[in-house]
């Protein structure tokens, strides 16, 4: 019987707003009604959320109470420094006071963390990077970035700090907008809690192989956490995990099993039009055919095929493993 542990951001739980659909896809809900849905989902066991919550008078021992009752524990806190206030950044924000205030809303979700038991304050920088030629002093905003985390991972020495990286949206060029790029800042911070969440789709976007990114931060030691969905490369599309890119999802898995990194496989879907519920129990049930197809999979005949760089043969292996595994 598997052992393997299912996850997703709450945010996959909740309604969408984009700029043609100003009124949003559906009628807001509160992180309650996201926990509850989330809770209907088939072997979900654990949601990221983000803070601060959206209604500021909820209280931790209500979201506690309803983690509790949908038998759901919680993986990470996502601070929000990425809104409007921080639209000019939040480490790289050229106001000190709003570098401070992100510093602020980071430690309180640590406390977040430390409530809930959780094991990453989750950072996805989106506003931090630049938009024109000529707008940033590059060398000074590279330094701010690594700083901003570094600080943070330095005040909280009991967590750990991931981040997420992106090559762009909402900012043209995201300051951590690589695997490789990331593992620079982390490895010039040189504190032994900050690691990288690996978000499939942002890997694909970025025109990296999503298993050899995977591969260079095992090899750093610093791949914590992941994500999974999927895209046409063009855009985050954030579309259910598997739906366009099969053979490079089951190689990203290949190379976990290869590497014996064990974690929750977590979801980071927007199903803007899709029934959540439906749309996650999609995917998780395909990353059970992925698991089936792992066992399945012929790793010493892979890894010949692979010594010889013989892409036909491993080709065949993997497309047995998975196709066969339904």
């Amino acid at each position: 019987m598997s052992t393997q542990r299912y996850g997703a951001g709450i945010w996959h739980f909740a309604t969408y707003v984009d700029r043609y659909a100003t009124d949003g896809y559906g009628p807001p809900r509160s992180l309650v009604e996201m926990i509850d849905l989330a809770g209907q989902v088939d072997d979900l066991s654990v949601v990221d959320i983000n803070y601060p919550f959206v209604d500021p008078n909820l209280s931790l021992d209500t979201v506690g109470a309803a983690l509790k009752r949908n038998n759901l524990s919680v993986i990470g806190i996502t601070p929000e420094i990425y809104t409007r206030q921080f639209a000019r950044g939040a480490f790289t924000n050229p106001d000190a006071g709003i570098r401070r205030l992100a510093n602020e809303m980071v430690n309180d979700a640590a406390k977040v963390v430390r409530h809930f038991g959780a094991s990453y304050v989750k950072l996805w920088p989106g506003q931090d990077g630049w938009d024109y030629p000529f707008q940033v002093d590059h060398g000074k905003l590279w330094r701010m970035s690594m700083d901003g985390v570094g600080e943070l991972a330095d005040q909280n020495p009991d967590l750990r700090f991931v981040i997420e990286y992106k090559p762009r949206e909402p900012r043209a060029h995201m300051s951590y907008d690589s695997v490789a790029r990331t593992l620079l800042g982390i490895e010039k911070i040189g504190l032994p809690n900050i690691g990288i969440l690996l978000d499939f789709g942002h890997s694909l976007y970025g025109g990296e192989s999503p298993a050899d990114a995977a591969q260079l931060a095992i090899d750093h030691g610093r791949l914590f956490g992941m994500d999974v969905n999927d895209n046409f490369r063009g855009w985050d599309d954030d579309l259910i995990a598997g739906s366009v890119h099969p053979i490079e999802l089951f190689e990203f898995f290949y190379t976990l099993r290869k590497n014996k990194w064990e974690g929750v496989w977590q979801l980071d879907q927007f199903p803007f039009r899709e029934d959540s519920v439906a749309a996650a129990n999609s995917a998780i049930g395909f990353l059970k055919v992925i698991e089936r197809a792992l066992d399945k999979l012929d790793f010493d005949a892979m890894q010949a095929a692979q010594d010889r760089q013989d892409a036909v043969a491993a080709l065949d292996l993997a497309r047995r493993a998975l196709f066969s595994s339904y």
